[in-house]
């Protein structure tokens, strides 16, 4: 057989000719701007030349510092297809890791939206690296003489492509297994680790997940989650394999904006994490919006609470289908549909749907117990989950700067060949993955372990419950016990008695928590997960107002 490469210039060049009437909208705040595939593949022709003007001839690195928009979905495109590596910056990551990320990454070309050029002036002092600065929209004389004091060159996006040619000899010489993009953790203990994407892994990714949520060009996808995500999870690929439009929401990432989106754009699917979709959830269910159109939402980043994931299903008739992954893991390895034999709408059936779904195909999954030997995939015994296969990563990047202290560190998230996801599960003998908890976040309660997921999902299913957070917390006789922090519908006022009988009957009595706070915000880290080491320095600050109960 034939053996072409695996190329993202593949995919560009099939998504923006075979389906050049598909488009990507870019919401505006006033509506929408509209660009089709066809349009896209030209425009990416003309970025990809005006970087090789820039000075990016090889694999020297691109960095992006944008929502999600057309122009970033274009870098997606045209600088890997040119032999280049996309980097694409969180732009939510503390000063201090974002220049550690740049810094550690390379990047020599910016492309920054106008509307967060202010905050990028004020981080490039420290990027010594980058030569060039590219502004997406228009900023004042002030931001852009702060930006071009510490760059060899600023320059407008539309004017720099203006003029350029609308085609570009794609180089036929990658190897599919060139790094085509970079992406890193979120950085919850040390430095954020770089992850190193190759042409093949993002195209083998894209195709799977397309395939596993049966994506057609019929589709109309709105991608809340960020394209500086972990890929925004394969979409922007999956689309040109599939022709599938994408409605991007630019920095309207609120649920009213996003309804009026899905609304008006007759949007049939979205991907986004759980926050996102419960504030959804609450806006709808007091709001009359159209969404019919809808059959799907793809929601991962963190576990998706059961009743959420019921009541879109109840009151709206829109499908949550539950994603697991990581950073590492490009970022899809699951994805939970229930098998074909289970009757939609039976417990059965909404167990699948809670879990972290099947393993996808061209992924292997096993679990290790404490001791280190593999435990059964028998639904029963619990581990942690390693993961190997073409879309998961086998190595962290390293520049050659770190301490061995470090090296050694990221060395340790490997077991032959395995990589270890710090999650602790079950995994039954059809492959369907049902996680207990994060191994950090597990409450050792007693020489008995608590899940604070389990705790959490129970809490939030109470109709007073906006958002609930468990931690476990010192204790001078059984170790560790769980401390809930819950948010509160606004009007609510139940107690904190009545959520501990609720509780009752729905986890064992022993589990449920003594300590709870009620706050105004759970904590959330840049890509919007519980933060749930900054409820525990609160709480061991004093600054939480903890009440006792039980």
């Amino acid at each position: 057989m034939q053996t072409a490469p695996l190329l993202i210039s593949s995919l560009l060049r099939f998504g923006t000719t075979m389906h050049g009437d598909s488009e990507v909208v870019t919401w505006t705040g006033d509506g929408a701007r509209r660009t089709s595939y066809r349009e896209l593949g030209r425009q990416a022709a003309q970025l990809a030349h005006a970087l090789r003007g820039l000075g990016i001839t090889g694999d020297q690195r691109v960095g992006t510092f944008m929502w999600n928009n057309a122009e970033h979905l274009m870098a997606y495109l045209a600088v890997p297809s040119m032999g280049a590596v996309l980097h694409a910056l969180n732009i939510r990551l503390f000063p201090e890791q974002l220049v550690y990320v740049a810094r550690h990454g390379g990047s020599q070309v910016v492309i920054v939206d106008n509307t967060l050029a202010e905050a990028f002036s004020r981080l490039l002092p420290h990027l010594p690296d980058v030569r060039h600065v590219v502004l997406n929209g228009a900023v004042d004389d002030a931001t852009r003489a702060a930006l071009a004091e510490h760059a060899e060159g600023v320059h407008d996006f539309a004017e720099l492509i203006e003029g350029e040619p609308t085609s570009f000899d794609w180089p036929e010489g990658l190897s599919e297994d060139d790094a085509s993009s970079m992406c890193y953790t979120s950085g919850t203990t040390g430095h954020p680790k770089g992850v190193v994407y190759s042409h093949r892994s993002n195209y083998l990714h894209a195709m799977g997940v397309a395939s596993s949520l049966g994506i057609t060009q019929a589709d109309r996808f709105l991608i809340v989650v960020p394209l500086f995500h972990a890929n925004a999870w394969g979409y922007p690929y999956s689309a040109m394999v599939t022709g599938a439009s994408l409605i991007m929401p630019d920095r309207f990432l609120q649920a009213e904006p996003l309804s009026a989106m899905i609304a008006a754009e007759r949007v049939t699917g979205g991907a986004g994490v759980p926050t996102i979709w419960n504030d959804l959830l609450h806006h709808l269910d007091g709001h009359e919006t159209d969404v019919s159109s809808c059959r799907m939402l793809m929601v991962g980043g963190s576990a998706a609470p059961p009743a959420m994931i019921r009541a879109f299903a109840d009151r709206h008739g829109i499908d949550i289908i539950h994603g697991w992954g990581m950073t590492e893991t490009s970022p899809v390895a699951s994805l939970a549909v229930p098998p074909a034999r289970v009757e939609p709408g039976s417990e059965e059936y909404w167990r699948y749907k809670s879990s972290q779904g099947r393993i996808l195909c061209g992924v292997e999954a096993r679990l290790v117990g404490p001791d280190g030997d593999v435990v059964p995939s028998d639904g029963e015994a619990v581990g942690e989950v390693e993961v190997r296969g073409p879309w998961i990563t086998g190595a962290y990047y390293s520049n050659g700067t770190e301490p061995e202290a470090e090296l050694d560190e990221m060395a340790a998230k490997f077991d032959d060949g395995w990589l270890r996801t710090g999650d602790v599960g079950r995994l039954s003998a059809d492959g369907y993955l049902e996680l207990t908890d994060r191994a950090k976040d597990v409450i050792k309660s007693g020489g008995e372990w608590i899940s604070s997921v389990d705790l959490e999902n129970a809490i939030m299913a109470h109709p007073d419950v906006l958002e609930a957070s468990v931690v476990g917390v010192p204790d001078e006789r059984w170790g560790e016990r769980p401390l809930a922090s819950v948010v509160l519908k606004p009007d609510s006022d139940v107690t904190v008695e009545q959520l501990r009988e609720f509780l009752e009957g729905r986890v064992a009595h022993w589990q449920v928590p003594e300590r709870w706070a009620l706050i105004d915000e759970v904590p959330k880290t840049s890509v919007g997960k519980f933060d749930k080491k900054v409820l525990r320095s609160r709480y061991a600050a004093g600054e939480l107002e903890v009440q006792n109960a039980g």
